[in-house]
């Protein structure tokens, strides 16, 4: 059955508060003489096109009406001088606003960036990634059209839109009236429905993203898409969004076609009218055929900047909707601070681990204890298990020891230091991540391996490679270590993906080693080359193991075991098992026939 059509995302917030806008300006303040250039020369384009009004009328009265030549040279040559002095003014401001836009955007996105990479994994337990996303990308884009554009538009277009109507004045005070009539008339159906076109265009954006959206599902699927012999479904599916899409876009069209016309004849019309009634007034010699020519400029300048401004008015309503999106974000404090004066870690570290009394809630789920009351004590060198069923609270040791929250109570400490005085970045350092899952960038093997320690040279990164069996699978890829390993490493098994996060693991060389079931996804053969990896990182490192395989379990000093959020039980594999209790059961469930 064809997937059912997805809700339209919504357009983005506007907001009447225009003052949000003023947060540009602490963007904008490292550039403010490049601003100060790009405002003069909007003044000089703004003054150059106001001037053209008496230029014609310079020109049509006095070159065109007497018979000396020398007259209307002079006057074609003020015309030159005007056009070039209009042309130039206009490509530095455009090049200059332009240039501010991009500049400060830039550095808006990377400031969004620097701070949202540094806030806890809490923060997007309950936010969106993808609305994250959409304000480092869709919403900065909106700022940028505001400062690159729409700023500069609005400013230009007042200066002209006041001149030109002084120049109506001074010029026909009569002509004058009759033009605010015909504004009224011509400029407000048009911003109407221009609305209208804008709405059906950001619906065409959402129709075509739609399309990309269901291509991506089914190609990013394909192979369960075919699977299940799926393909004409989703063919059906597809045909649908893009039936959808052009009909949405021919609505668009249709109605840019009806704007083009409506805006073509009322205007033309309005002009004609304005010629006619201004015409008698030539022939009753009230007007010069210069004036009139100059006031028909001005009336043009008059309607094109009104329609100008009232259109930059709903792009500062989004931009303004965006800032206060970008303000939410950038306002968000981190839950995980590092200190004023953090302590460090004496080196070597020994990996020595103690929770003590803990208590925590995911914040997204403050209803549940995921750790009740937890002690544990590890020494430097030890090996421990932890194992219990789902939700029993194991991966929340782990978010705890690398600091991604802070416990509601208790303390945890590392080599009998609390984390909380500890910097966070020093802390992590000092810890390897092996997860079930790993995460593989798009990048090479090299830079995947070097991601557990940047500096590292090659010959290091081929030496962890090494010790993690990778190098057997890595030069055999057709460039080797430099071969690109696909969006997730998808151009690898599970059990490559896993040798390559021990060789990030083992690179980084920590004083703690945590693993988290790494090697319960894995086959018979790849868990056998994994573990026997394994076993040689956990060598003299201490090292605490999420497990559920017997021969990962026995290999460890100690067993702790997990029961909602407390220690049920701990010892050595013989003595949780002498005691019956969940321990056994576990152990008959999951360990038995590994043990056979």
């Amino acid at each position: 059955m064809a997937r059912a059509p997805k809700e339209l995302p919504p357009d983005r917030p506007m907001s009447r508060d225009f003052r949000v806008l003023f947060n540009i300006l602490k963007f904008l303040r490292p550039y403010r003489w490049q601003a100060v250039g790009a405002t003069l020369a909007l003044l000089v384009a703004a003054g150059t096109v106001l001037a053209l009004g008496p230029g014609l009328k310079f020109l049509i009265d006095q070159g065109f009406g007497q018979d000396d030549p020398t007259v209307l040279n002079k006057a074609v040559l003020a015309l030159l001088v005007v056009a070039v002095l209009l042309a130039g003014g206009t490509a530095a401001r455009f090049f200059m606003v332009s240039w501010i836009g991009e500049r400060v955007v830039a550095d808006m996105r990377r400031a969004i960036f620097d701070h949202i990479i540094g806030l806890s994994p809490g923060f997007f337990e309950v936010t969106r990634t993808g609305e994250v996303i959409s304000r480092l990308t869709t919403d900065t884009t909106l700022i940028q059209t505001v400062i690159g554009s729409s700023v500069s538009v609005a400013l230009r277009n007042s200066i002209l839109l006041v001149g030109g109507f002084v120049g109506l004045l001074v010029t026909s005070p009569k002509l004058t009236g009759l033009t605010i009539v015909m504004l009224t008339i011509v400029v407000v159906p048009i911003v109407m429905f221009a609305r209208r076109v804008r709405h059906l265009s950001r619906l065409s954006q959402d129709k075509i993203g739609e399309v990309s959206a269901d291509a991506a599902e089914s190609l990013y699927g394909i192979r369960a898409v075919q699977a299940y012999s799926h393909e004409a479904l989703d063919r059906a599916s597809f045909k649908d969004r893009v039936e959808q899409a052009f009909s949405t876009a021919m609505l668009r069209i249709r109605a840019r076609a009806v704007l083009t016309f409506m805006a073509i004849a009322l205007v033309l019309g309005a002009i004609s009218l304005i010629l006619w009634i201004g015409g008698h007034d030539v022939v009753g010699a009230k007007l010069s055929g210069g004036a009139l020519t100059q006031f028909v400029f001005y009336a043009i300048v008059v309607a094109g900047c009104a329609g100008a401004v009232s259109e930059v008015m709903s792009d500062l309503q989004r931009a303004a909707g965006a800032m206060e999106r970008i303000l939410e974000l950038l306002d968000t404090t981190p839950t995980i601070v590092t200190p004023a004066r953090p302590t460090p870690i004496p080196q070597p570290a020994r990996g020595a681990v103690s929770f003590e009394n803990v208590t925590f809630r995911y914040p997204s789920r403050p209803e549940a204890t995921a750790l009740e009351d937890f002690t544990l004590s590890v020494k430097p060198g030890e090996k421990i298990a932890i194992v219990g069923p789902s939700g029993a609270g194991k991966t929340t040791v782990f978010q705890l020891l690398l600091r991604f929250y802070d416990p509601d109570s208790g303390t945890v400490s590392f080599d009998g230091i609390d984390l909380h005085d500890l910097a966070p970045e020093q802390l992590r350092r000092q810890i390897g991540l092996v997860a079930q899952d790993p995460v593989i960038f798009s990048t090479s093997a090299l830079e995947n391996i070097r991601y557990g320690r940047p500096e590292a040279s090659e010959a290091e990164i081929h030496a962890a490679a090494r010790a993690a069996h990778a190098d057997e699978f890595l030069e055999r890829l057709p460039q080797g270590y430099d071969t690109f390993l696909g969006e997730r490493g998808v151009r690898l098994s599970g059990g490559q993906r896993q040798r390559i996060a021990i060789a990030r693991a083992i690179l980084r060389n920590p004083a703690l080693l945590l693993l988290d079931e790494a090697t319960s996804a894995l086959d018979a053969e790849s868990e056998r080359v994994v573990q026997k990896a394994l076993d040689k990182i956990m060598q003299d490192r201490t090292t605490i193991v999420i497990a559920h395989r017997l021969a990962t379990v026995l290999k460890c000093d100690r067993i702790l075991v997990l029961d909602h959020g407390r220690v049920d039980a701990i010892g050595t594999h013989t003595e949780l098992s002498g005691q019956g209790g969940l321990y056994a059961r576990l152990a008959a469930l999951q360990f038995d026939r590994a043990a056979e």
